[in-house]
């Protein structure tokens, strides 16, 4: 991680061959649909800051953290200026499958996608990686 990237984490939950994606209500990725995930507060270890901000976004408390993937993930202005900067730690997560999900937070709303719907979906290319990811795995 750079000393200006920002930490943030993001959990990747499955469920029968679906993924709970969130639509970001707030910038850098206002409208695009991503894992529910954050920035970290002080003092957390990247697991606990996918732990906080899942359970803050969905209302699903996640156990069993595994790092799937990382990101250094710039975002920047038309005229190129550095507008964000994060280190995104992706982890792969499990929760009790009767617990319902609840948009909450930077939540705008939540659903559960296939691989092939999130394709076709407003997704960071960060989340398509992952998918790209998920699918090799998965053959």
């Amino acid at each position: 991680m750079t000393a200006t990237a920002k930490p943030a984490s993001s959990a990747i939950l499955e469920r029968d061959g679906r993924y709970l994606l969130v639509r970001r209500a707030n910038p850098p990725a206002a409208d695009m649909f991503a894992f529910p995930g954050g920035r970290a507060e002080p003092g957390e270890t990247p697991e606990e800051t996918a732990i906080r901000e899942f359970r803050e976004e969905t209302g699903l408390d996640v156990a069993r953290p595994r790092l799937f993937a990382t990101y250094d993930l710039e975002t920047r202005g038309p005229d190129g200026a550095l507008q964000s900067h994060y280190f995104l730690s992706v982890f792969q997560v499990e929760a009790c499958d009767a617990a319902e999900a609840v948009a909450a937070d930077d939540a705008a709303e939540l659903g559960w996608y296939s691989l092939a719907e999130i394709r076709g979906m407003n997704v960071p290319d960060s989340v398509l990686d992952c998918i790209d990811r998920l699918e090799r795995a998965a053959a």
